[in-house]
This record gives C-alpha cells, sequence and structure tokens, in this order.
C-alpha cells in the first residue's frame, strides 16, 4: 500500500483506487447538503463555510439522481473505516447517519412516501412512542380537576390562559428579560465565545412560535412569532429554547469545538431534515429545565415576568401546575401529526384533536396543522429528543448531593452541545 497526499488530504492507495480520507468525505456531505437546499428551500437551515461553495451550489444545481449517487459514494467510502478515538467514531456514526437521512430526504423530493414512524427513523434516527385517545383523556382528568369553572375543558382551560397573555406593549421588556436571565443561568456553566450575540425580532406569518436562524461566527437571529397571544410562559421557554442554552450555544459551540478547533467541516452546515435536528430540539427543551428548576423558574416568573408583563403574581402557582399537566399531553401533538399526515385525519379532524385531547389554544390549532404540513414528522424532536437528551444527561449524574449533581448535568449538557451525538448514541 502506498500512501499519497492529494489536496492536503491523506489517501491510501489499494488495488488501484484512491479510498478517501473521512475528511474529504466531510467535505463531500458538506457539498450535497448545499445541492439538496437548491432543491428544498427549507432543507439549509444554517451554513457559515466557505460562500464559494454555496455559489457552486446554485449554479450548478445538481440533479436529485446524481446527489442520491454521490451520496451513495460517500457512504460506501465510510464502510469499513475504523477509528483511532472514541471522538472519531462518533465521528464516522454522525457522517453515515446524515447521509443516510440526506438520501432518505433525497427520495422523499423525489417523489417517494414513507410513513411516519419510518419516515422520522430515516431523517431523525428514532421512532416516538404512540397513545390512543383513551390514553389522553385519562390525563385530561387530572386536568379538569384544576381548572375551575362550568363548561367544556377546552373553553375553562382557554379562559384561564387568557388572563396569562402577555400584552403586545410588554412583549418586549418581557422577552429581553427573559433572555437575559437565561443568559446569565447559562454563562457559568458553559464557557460562551467571547463574542457571540443575537438579535431579537418579532414577526407573523409564520408556522411556528420561534425560530434562530444561526449566521455563523456565534451570532443568531432570533424571532418570535406575535400573529397569535403569547402567553407568559413562552418568554422563559423560548428565550432558553431559542438562546440560552438551546439553539444558540448548540450552534455556536459546534462551531467552536467541531469547525474551529477540529477542522470537522460537516458541521459547517446543518440540514433540518436530519438526526442533528433531534439533539437540537431536545437539548433545546431540556435546556429549559436545566437553567430553571421548576422552583426556580415559578420564582423568577412570579417575582420578575409577572409584574412586567402586567399580570396578577397571585396566580402563578396555580399556573406552574396546569403548565406540568399540559407538558402531559405533548406526546398527543406526535399521535395527531401521524394520523393527520397519514390520511387517517381530515384537516378538520386533525384540529379537533388538537383542541379537545392537546388543548391547544384554538386560534393557534391551525398554525399547528400548517406545521404538519411544511415538517412533517419533525415534531417529534421536541417531545421525544428532550426525553431522550434528559435520559442520557441523568445517567451520567452520580452525585446525591443535588449542587454536585446540578454541576454534573450541566458538565454532560456541555459534552452532549460539544459533540457529534445523535440519537442512536443516547439510548
Amino acid at each position: 500500500m502506498k500512501k499519497l497526499v492529494a489536496g492536503g488530504l491523506a489517501m491510501v492507495m489499494a488495488g488501484g483506487a484512491l479510498a478517501a480520507s473521512v475528511q474529504d468525505v466531510a467535505e463531500r456531505y458538506r457539498k450535497l447538503v448545499l445541492a439538496v437546499g437548491q432543491h428544498d428551500a427549507s432543507y439549509v437551515d444554517a451554513y457559515y463555510g466557505p460562500p464559494a461553495l454555496q455559489a457552486q451550489a446554485q449554479k450548478q444545481k445538481r440533479s436529485l439522481a446524481a446527489i442520491r449517487k454521490d451520496a451513495a459514494g460517500a457512504l460506501g467510502d465510510l464502510a469499513g473505516k475504523r477509528a483511532a478515538s472514541p471522538d472519531e467514531a462518533l465521528r464516522l456514526a454522525f457522517l453515515r447517519k446524515q447521509l443516510k437521512a440526506l438520501s432518505a430526504r433525497v427520495d422523499m423530493l423525489d417523489g417517494k412516501k414513507f410513513g411516519f414512524d419510518e419516515e422520522t427513523a430515516l431523517l431523525y434516527d428514532a421512532v416516538t412512542p404512540h397513545h390512543d385517545r383513551a390514553y389522553y383523556e385519562a390525563l385530561l382528568k387530572k386536568i379538569d380537576a384544576l381548572v375551575p369553572g362550568e363548561g367544556p375543558l377546552p373553553q375553562r382551560v382557554q379562559a384561564f390562559r387568557a388572563r396569562f397573555a402577555i400584552p403586545k406593549d410588554k412583549l418586549k421588556p418581557v422577552f429581553d428579560a427573559a433572555i437575559a436571565a437565561c443568559r446569565e443561568r447559562t454563562a457559568p456553566h458553559l464557557a460562551l465565545p467571547a463574542n457571540e450575540s443575537f438579535v431579537l425580532e418579532f414577526v407573523t406569518g409564520k408556522p411556528w412560535s420561534g425560530y434562530n436562524w444561526y449566521k455563523g461566527d456565534a451570532h443568531s437571529l432570533i424571532q418570535i412569532n406575535t400573529e397569535f397571544p403569547i402567553y407568559i410562559e413562552r418568554a422563559v421557554d423560548l428565550g432558553c429554547h431559542e438562546g440560552y442554552p438551546g439553539h444558540h450555544v448548540y450552534n455556536a459551540l459546534l462551531e467552536q469545538h467541531l469547525v474551529k478547533d477540529r477542522n470537522w467541516v460537516e458541521f459547517s452546515v446543518y440540514p433540518l431534515y436530519s438526526p442533528m435536528s433531534l439533539i437540537a430540539e431536545g437539548s433545546a427543551n431540556y435546556g429549559i429545565e436545566m437553567a430553571f428548576p421548576d422552583e426556580e423558574r415559578l420564582a423568577f416568573e412570579r417575582d420578575v415576568l409577572y409584574p412586567l408583563a402586567g399580570i396578577d403574581p397571585a396566580l402563578a402557582g396555580q399556573y406552574a401546575a396546569l403548565q406540568k399537566l399540559l407538558a402531559q399531553l405533548s406526546y398527543a401533538d406526535n399521535d395527531n401529526a401521524m394520523h393527520y399526515l397519514e390520511g387517517r385525519f381530515t384537516r378538520e379532524q386533525a384540529i379537533e384533536w388538537l383542541v379537545n385531547v392537546a388543548l391547544y389554544p384554538p386560534e393557534k390549532a391551525g398554525q399547528r396543522v400548517q406545521f404538519y404540513d411544511a415538517l412533517r414528522g419533525y415534531v417529534i424532536n421536541y417531545n421525544l429528543g428532550k426525553d431522550l437528551v434528559k435520559a442520557w444527561v441523568e445517567k451520567q449524574v452520580t452525585s446525591t448531593d443535588p449542587q454536585q449533581a446540578r454541576a454534573q448535568r450541566w458538565a454532560a449538557f456541555k459534552t452532549l452541545l460539544s459533540s457529534p451525538r445523535l440519537a442512536s448514541d443516547l439510548r
């Protein structure tokens, strides 16, 4: 065997053929993601590599067949490769799963249909648990006992929640305070890049409630959708999820530790429909608990956010209890998406399920169905992702001392946010 160097990348001559290095496959993967982005405007969620590569992808606009062939070739070049270290093993597994997901997305863009669970297994490396309506109705009985008043439960919940809507003229001070607190609680545990920053915008007409557009060099654009009422708990939820220690921190740490420190170029591009998203959304949701354990969150919202929003803080405890019960209904969203996308529910039936089973605010139910239409099985990344991340982090905790245990959780969380782990690695 004869070692050659081509373009700065080590390659090995074996039987007359050049065996690609992992770095070479990573470079090809990055170009393939950009190529798919020419067929699917939502596919490339973030890119901060060389602008020339993006311009090249736009100019070439490669066919889906060519992309599929090259993805198969890249996977073939990874076959049989042995890792020299645990980190390299994670890198190899990451590239394989991301390339398989890319191939599945290409198939979908080419017209291939997958069942809901098959699609999420291919794209996100995970399958959600499923429950029938009776399972959720048992949970609804607990909520029924908590919410006072007359009439059907969905209307009572909505009437009660209406007291906690943030007035539009209070949105900026409330979100500014929430995001600042999320950052203050994250910074002592995660070494953030010195130049990290974000811009906050309020928008309308989107199928989501909040979004982080990562721009590279530790900078994000965070958008909050104000089309429908925003309830007080969403300030901490979105401040942590989109900002600290959620998407903004996740992307900044990946960029710092993997792209800048190691030149793992595959992390300079983020394909939305890929296993990365389960970790991104799951860690962003679990990050809310990391920054704000229950009692601390209740105190902060009651003493800081409620007065800023002009909401009666005497109701904070009862509302927090309702939020904990509503969270137990989260998997109803996944089941609804599955039934709707597989054709068992009409749009009207999906909205009925959201209002009466998932207890969605009626005005937001139609928006949620829009989300199903646009992002399909992506919904599993929020709740299943959170549960998988939480379980993995908790497995790393060995101390029974509350302070030491909290420090161990943050250390495990940092490891997760700075490494190429995917759903299979968390089980």
